[in-house]
């Protein structure tokens, strides 16, 4: 019987027959050959004679000597640098290649590199997997009949969106360029804005199959090294297939990700960028994507905008003050409605009360149905008018809103009141300037009402407790998600939900910046302005010239 059941556990223990599974016909070892034919053959049969894969191939030499071919992707190559330098200059620029025994193949492809490409960038390939990745990456592919290297040209180009305003970060003072699909274009954005040399980029590519050009943007000697060591083990340890987005290594290298929180802060501004790097931060850019990702990222890094530092500090606190405001009656003012009227009704005005009650006579659902429902309704209408084309989605959403809302009171489903109410959070939820915030407050909302509809305030207390302490524990990169907060920093409170005048914040941030913290020059008087520091100058140069 022992055995029968040893013989039955070993058979359901085989491994099952798995399907075919797909193999890459590209070895990322092997060598090109020597022999342009097979070369070009691995290739076109690597990329399965795809019809943008244009292969160009010629003799050079007079007489012609050896075979040369240019491979290249069709929309990924700027054809004009193409035409022009490499070539026209391959077919012409020919006259001291003579006699086939004073130019061997390795001679011969030396040649070209050092004396008839003009090319920026030239690099030298040796292999299939490096060969593909250049072509693939928009570069052509130089290859020499007899000699088993290769080069690959920078002449990338193709059709590609030009650099335009803010879609989601507009402002009125402030610039006006938003980042691009382009890698390379969103660098030089920041290097216009940041003339240091310690302004250093390591890239890398992530991704077996996309192999996604990822760039990390930091300047030498205001970054915190421990910093960097950690976002470099958490990106190298990323082992995925696919990298569409900077979306994907937000959720790869975030600390928390059962949280509603966002712990990765998002931009399109260059401004933004460029202001957080010299905070300490540092900067993920990913190819093809617009939205570079800062880390570590603090709670109320999200209330505050590109605008507040182009105004004056004065109405740069006021607004900061609204949002913060705004951003409470998104997340609990549908939730104080439901407890004041469910549980606690002599908390309200009686003339309030009385009026509230009538609207409430000819309501067929309770209270919590009644705003789940229209919470629900603005939700999809919201969605609708971002999901439909532009033209139409503004209609859609203005209509339906309008049209749904009146009809909604005159059928009696549900109360002018409630309408007010969910229409107040709405517009409230719009001042919060990041899209990443309104979306999880947006969320936490609905739990608020449910817990309003159970216990009334004292649920929304116990829930507000809850999410402080939840939001309490996270981390950023190590930074505390809540500071300068919790903990309590006053100096770096002077940028916070108030913002202080330019010269009185003299600092960095303590926690992201730990190896230079001070941003004036040391001689300056802490809090001076620039006019009294001109005026002690003046006064020392005056007993000096006394003396």
């Amino acid at each position: 019987m022992n055995s029968a059941w040893n013989r039955l556990i070993k058979k359901s223990r085989k491994p099952k027959k798995m399907p075919l599974q797909y193999e890459e016909t590209t070895s990322n070892d092997e060598t090109l050959h020597s022999s342009l034919a097979e070369n070009l053959t691995k290739i076109k049969n690597s990329l399965g004679n795809s019809g943008d894969l244009v292969v160009r191939d010629f003799k050079m030499g007079k007489p012609f000597l050896r075979k040369v071919a240019s491979i290249y992707i069709n929309g990924l190559t700027d054809k004009e640098i193409l035409g022009n330098s490499i070539i026209e200059r391959l077919m012409n620029d020919v006259e001291m290649i003579k006699e086939e025994a004073s130019y061997g193949p390795s001679e011969l492809g030396m040649y070209i590199k050092e004396h008839i490409l003009t090319i920026t960038n030239v690099g030298e390939i040796k292999n299939f997997d490096k060969l593909f990745f250049h072509l693939l990456s928009g570069e052509t592919i130089v290859l020499v009949d007899g000699w088993n290297q290769g080069f690959a040209c920078a002449a990338q180009g193709g059709d590609l969106r030009a650099i335009s305003e803010p879609v989601a970060e507009s402002s009125v003072r402030g610039p006006r360029d938003s980042f691009t699909e382009s890698l390379i274009t969103n660098t030089a954005m920041i290097r216009r804005r940041i003339k240091s040399p310690n302004l250093w980029l390591e890239t890398k590519e992530i991704g077996t199959i996309t192999q996604t050009g990822v760039g990390m943007m930091y300047v030498k000697g205001i970054v915190n090294d421990k910093l960097l060591t950690e976002i470099k083990e958490r990106l190298g340890k990323m082992e995925v297939d696919e990298v569409q987005g900077s979306n994907t290594i937000e959720e790869w290298i975030s600390d928390e990700t059962w949280t509603p929180w966002p712990t990765v802060f998002i931009t399109e501004r260059p401004d933004v960028v460029a202001g957080n790097l010299l905070e300490g931060r540092v900067v993920i850019f990913v190819n093809e994507t617009p939205t570079p990702l800062i880390v570590p990222a603090t709670w109320n890094q999200f209330f505050q905008t590109a605008e507040d530092y182009y105004l004056r500090w004065t109405m740069s606190s006021f607004l900061r003050m609204l949002r913060i405001i705004s951003f409470l009656i998104t997340l609990l003012g549908p939730s104080l409605f439901i407890a004041f009227l469910s549980f606690h009704p002599e908390l309200i005005p009686t003339p309030l009360l009385i009026n509230l009650a009538a609207q409430r006579q000819n309501i067929p659902f309770p209270i919590i149905i009644e705003a789940l429902l229209m919470e629900f309704t603005f939700e999809v209408l919201r969605e609708a008018g971002v999901r439909m084309p532009r033209p139409v989605g503004q209609a859609v959403s203005i209509v339906g809103a309008l049209v749904l809302g009146e009809a909604a009171v005159s059928a009696g489903i549900v109360s002018s009141a409630m309408v007010i109410v969910v229409a107040a959070t709405a517009i409230a939820s719009f001042t919060i300037p990041h899209y990443a915030m309104t979306d999880a407050t947006r969320l936490l909302r609905f739990g608020m009402m449910i817990l309003a509809s159970f216990f009334g305030l004292y649920g929304i207390g116990l829930g507000v407790i809850m999410l402080v302490a939840h939001t309490c524990s996270l981390r950023s990169f190590g930074i505390p998600y809540l500071a300068p907060f919790a903990p309590a920093i006053l100096a770096d409170q002077k940028d916070s939900i108030f913002r202080f005048p330019l010269p009185f914040m003299s600092k960095r941030p303590r926690l992201i910046s730990q190896v230079k913290t001070k941003r004036t020059n040391p001689n300056q008087d802490r809090g001076a302005s620039p006019r009294e520091g001109k005026m002690k100058n003046q006064e020392s140069k005056r007993d000096s010239d006394e003396t």
